[in-house]
């Protein structure tokens, strides 16, 4: 998931000016004065162009590896719609992978334009704390970093873990680990992917019926039938508005996600499922030039009604992704 590096227009400054010689009284930013207001973020610190793609409020060191973030999920959202009368447990694997990010420039010092690369992701919601309320949920977040890797005084790699509260009750647990590159490293590492000279991206491919998988819209759909049980193309539409917030040079893990949900939905034959449980690894690019084939393959049942599906995906015979998505039939 790549950083779009933004610089700000000139300095930001809270001096008071200087007039007739003298320095007049010191003006109060407007947060200064009214300290109970809120506000997202910076959205560059989370890599994502439109503010609201952000889901994080604010943040706050504790010591060297912890740390307090708190964030919003909106009562309804294009994309992660409620799922009946459930927030969509995917807000919680897209905060979890803000909070990274988050830390990483503003904590770590990792300039912007950095690239990240996610190296696994995971979350665990409590159903019953994931219901849509009377307004947006707010969230309190501790984060624990248990492996922090530098190189010269650079962050390079971060894993962490988060704790997830609204209104005092935890709501999700779940962790991530990435590494970071500068861009003269990513650019070796990519060689021409994303340039003019590039290849091509596939031509987009017709989306599975969107009940099948959990979905009410076509454009919202990321696999394509290829005539096999449990068994589709991966459908990368660039022009997704959240989805791909901002160009970059190969599939977001948020996609990938999506397709190991969907995949979970359509594998279990329930549109209006939960996915109350993700575990996945990603071990390599998912380029957008060539195709990426999802396989699902149906768990042992577990307790409590849940359905387990291991998604992988696949792409020149090599693996890109893993996820184990549990999911569990909604009640409203």
């Amino acid at each position: 998931m790549t950083a779009t590096t933004i610089q700000p227009a000139g300095p930001v400054t809270h001096e008071a000016p200087v007039r007739d010689g003298l320095t007049a009284a010191p003006i109060a930013p407007p947060l200064f004065r009214f300290p109970s207001l809120t506000t997202t973020v910076p959205k560059e610190f989370v890599h994502r162009a439109a503010v609201a793609e952000v889901m994080l409020t604010d943040w706050k060191r504790e010591d060297d590896t912890h740390f307090k973030v708190t964030a919003q999920w909106p009562r309804g959202h294009s994309f992660f719609s409620p799922i009946g009368a459930h927030h969509d447990p995917l807000l919680a694997a897209e905060t979890i992978r803000q909070v990274g990010s988050l830390l990483a420039h503003a904590e770590f010092g990792v300039p912007l334009g950095h690239h990240f690369l996610m190296w696994d992701l995971q979350y665990t919601v409590e159903p019953d704390q994931m219901l849509i309320g009377d307004t947006p949920a707010s969230l309190d977040i501790d984060i624990t970093c248990t492996e922090v890797k530098q190189r010269g005084g650079a962050l390079t790699g971060l894993r962490y873990k988060a704790v997830v509260h609204r209104d005092g009750r935890p709501v999700v647990t779940g962790g991530a680990s990435y590494t970071c590159t500068t861009p003269a490293v990513y650019r070796r590492l990519r060689g021409n992917r994303g340039t003019p000279d590039g290849p091509p991206q596939l031509a987009l491919t017709a989306p599975a019926s969107p009940q099948s998988v959990g979905r009410m819209s076509p454009i919202d759909v990321v696999l394509s039938p290829v005539g096999e049980t449990n068994r589709w193309q991966l459908r990368a539409d660039t022009r997704h508005h959240v989805l791909f917030d901002h160009p970059v040079d190969h599939v977001p893990g948020m996609v990938l996600l999506e397709a190991a949900r969907q995949a979970a939905a359509a594998t279990c034959e329930g549109s209006a499922v939960l996915p109350v449980d993700i575990a996945s690894e990603f071990h390599r690019y998912a380029e957008l030039d060539t195709p990426c084939m999802i396989q699902a393959q149906p768990l042992p049942d577990v307790a409590g009604g849940e359905q387990s599906v291991l998604v992988t995906g696949h792409q020149d015979g090599e693996l890109v992704f893993t996820s184990t998505v549990k999911v569990l039939s909604h009640k409203g």
